[in-house]
């Protein structure tokens, strides 16, 4: 039961009705109290509370207040003796629920079985099932302990039988590839890498790490896994037993069932290949707009020193314009130079050529020598591995000029052929058409092919970017058509839970306006008032933010400092942390990524304390593994590993 309770909520659900309040009866003091509590709970949870702590403050008080006893009565309650019993008793008789029975226990579970799929394997979602499920049979759920057996064999019996159908779809030259690949954990062969090696993640940008990730994507395409593999399973199921595959060495994985195991590192494979594929991408993308930004600043540097913005430009050039007007028989030196001197005109030539198409046109030859000399290896091996394709016939002459570069990738010629088909219009900006097309020793017009490939991978950039153009295998990168699930209408109650919307289109609408018209308001209210925002004329009202000055230090936060030395000077953060685990249990919402835990709960608290502390610290978990804490770095790292990632 959540913690924070609004007025109106209490008011809805834990307000005694008079018939409600006969079932009282001549209770008195804490048995009154307590009776009532475990009445209006049950009522909304259909079960009782494990214990006193379960039950919010908010509404212990709320309840002492309609029958006006003191909240703190309640401590008086006996949990553990006859008269809690005979309250259940009293208070399942009338709502109409009765005890649990094994078989009971036993039909709820196949009801869980045959409702789980892929996208409500999950626990806390069938622990909700479950228990809902009890409601509808009026029916007193069993403790949380045997609740969690049950979901947790209901998820076992599904994970197992997917295990099995994934098996038997693995072609069994790929098993024998993967035994290959994880039990090398060193590659042998240039052209593919170990395992370890494909769990890394791609290095600096940079042609080597481009390289690196083409010979991964390689490695995970020699395995040959079907393309329809995983194909209803979603995303998220994958991802965890993905993370799941990380989280083991290669001896743990060893142990699993061959079910189990094939299907973990299919996971991995199958995942990986998208995000390397997405990498390869997020490399192509960040390496272009190197090219062009480093050669901005080489120009910029270069003609810094020699730009000498020319002031009075239009007066110049009327007062020129109006000489030539007068006197158009007479000569530049005799006319122009008494009214404008030779090196003001000589500057008016340097400002014009710094700029422009001119400045353009320096920026594409730095471009052109950085992208030749070095980056333009990159090309084949990205086409060569990469498949790139668009849904839109506006982008398709993109995707025709990638094929062309690909065609002469292993050529030297300087031009394409004349016979070929080259695509201009959608791919080449107008702006740099006349550094594509040139001349050749015959006077016919050619397109340079280093030019033509630059001026193609920006386009690729900015395509990418905006998702007009997908690669297939991807997944940031993907096809933008599947986005939306493939079960979106099967499914569609889960979906919008997920996404926390309501299902009612008039409803979303009204509350996105409603939001947008709120925001709009304030922001409305607010601009004109604030000192540190201009309204500019610039660009139809440009916003001009200032720079936020830096907040004194609160005082009182100042004070809390002082006082928290003041009463534990030599408390050091591991123990706050500590503390606070105890009075919140925050680390109980740290699951592992196993099947099961094996270890107790205890043995994990104080792991995962010592991890998080090591980590959140930067101290570093084999620092804590040589303080006096009993852990050695083996079993710290294993936590990490499977709770924490």
């Amino acid at each position: 039961m959540k913690q924070n309770w609004q007025m109106d909520e209490l008011i809805e659900y834990f307000t005694f009705l008079p018939h409600e309040l006969s079932s009282i009866g001549n209770k008195t003091g804490a048995n009154r109290l307590g009776f009532a509590v475990l009445f209006k709970y049950f009522q909304y949870e259909a079960r009782f509370p494990s214990n006193k702590s379960d039950i919010p403050k908010a509404i212990i008080q709320y309840i002492a207040k309609q029958l006006d006893l003191d909240p703190n009565t309640l401590y008086n309650y006996d949990w553990t003796g006859r008269s809690i019993q005979y309250h259940k008793a009293q208070i399942r008789d009338f709502f109409g629920f009765k005890l649990v029975t094994v078989n009971d226990t036993q039909e709820v579970t196949d009801w869980l079985i045959k409702h789980i799929n892929h996208h409500n394997a999950e626990a806390e979602y069938l622990k909700t099932e479950a228990y809902k499920k009890f409601r509808e049979m009026k029916i007193e759920p069993p403790t949380p302990e045997r609740i969690d057996r049950i979901v947790k064999s209901v998820i076992h019996n599904y994970e197992t039988q997917f295990f099995k159908e994934t098996f038997s779809k693995i072609p069994k030259n790929s098993l024998s590839k993967i035994d290959i690949l994880i039990n090398n954990f060193i590659s042998y062969d240039d052209s593919f890498l170990s395992f370890s090696e494909l769990r890394s993640d791609p290095g600096r940008i940079g042609l080597e790490s481009v390289f690196i990730e083409t010979k991964k994507l390689r490695t995970i395409q020699e395995i040959s896994l079907p393309d329809d593999l995983f194909q209803h399973v979603p995303y998220k199921i994958l991802k965890k037993y993905k993370q799941r595959a990380i989280s083991e060495d290669i001896r743990e994985l060893r142990r699993h069932a061959e079910e189990a195991r094939y299907t973990l590192l299919a996971s991995f494979f199958y995942l990986r290949k998208m995000e390397i594929i997405d990498n390869i991408i997020e490399l192509l993308i960040l390496i272009i707009h190197r090219i062009g930004v480093r050669a901005e600043r080489r120009v910029d540097k270069e003609i810094i020193n020699d730009l000498k913005k020319v002031s009075g430009k239009t007066n110049i050039l009327f007062k020129m314009a109006e000489i030539a007007i007068e006197n158009p028989e007479g000569t530049i030196k005799d006319m122009i130079y008494p009214i404008v001197n030779e090196d003001t005109l000589k500057s008016l030539v340097k400002e014009f050529k710094n700029t422009g198409a001119a400045y353009k046109q320096k920026v594409h030859t730095v471009m052109r020598a950085s992208f030749s000399r070095h980056y333009r290896r990159m090309v084949p091996e990205i086409l060569n591995v990469l498949d790139f394709r668009s849904n839109n016939k506006i982008h398709k002459p993109v995707i025709e000029a990638l094929e062309l570069i690909k065609k002469y990738a292993n050529d030297r010629f300087i031009y394409f052929s004349i016979l070929d088909n080259i695509p201009i219009e959608g791919v080449i900006r107008p702006m740099w058409q006349n550094f594509i097309i040139e001349r050749d020793e015959q006077g016919q017009e050619r397109i340079n092919r280093i030019n033509y490939e630059i001026c193609v991978l920006q386009a690729l950039r900015d395509k990418l970017r905006c998702k007009e153009i997908w690669a297939v295998g991807a997944y940031k990168y993907r096809n933008p058509d599947e986005n939306l699930p493939s079960d979106f209408e099967e499914n569609i109650e889960e979906h919008y839970k997920a996404l926390k919307k309501p299902m009612d289109v008039e409803l979303l609408i009204s509350n996105l306006k409603k939001e947008m018209t709120t925001s709009l308001i304030k922001l409305d209210e607010g601009i004109l008032k604030n000192p540190k925002v201009r309204i500019l004329s610039k660009g139809n009202g440009w916003i001009s933010l200032s720079p936020s000055e830096p907040q004194p230090e609160s005082k009182n936060l100042v004070k809390l400092k002082t006082e928290i030395a003041k009463l534990w000077p030599m408390t050091s953060l591991l123990d706050i942390l500590k503390e606070t685990d105890l009075q919140l249990s925050f680390t109980d919402y740290f699951k592992t990524m196993a099947t099961h835990e094996r270890l107790e709960r205890s043995i994990i608290q104080k792991r995962l304390i010592l991890s998080l502390y090591g980590l959140g610290s930067n101290t570093g978990l084999k620092r804590m593994s040589s303080g006096n804490h009993g852990e050695i770095y083996k079993d710290l790292l294993y936590i990490k590993r499977k709770f924490i990632i």
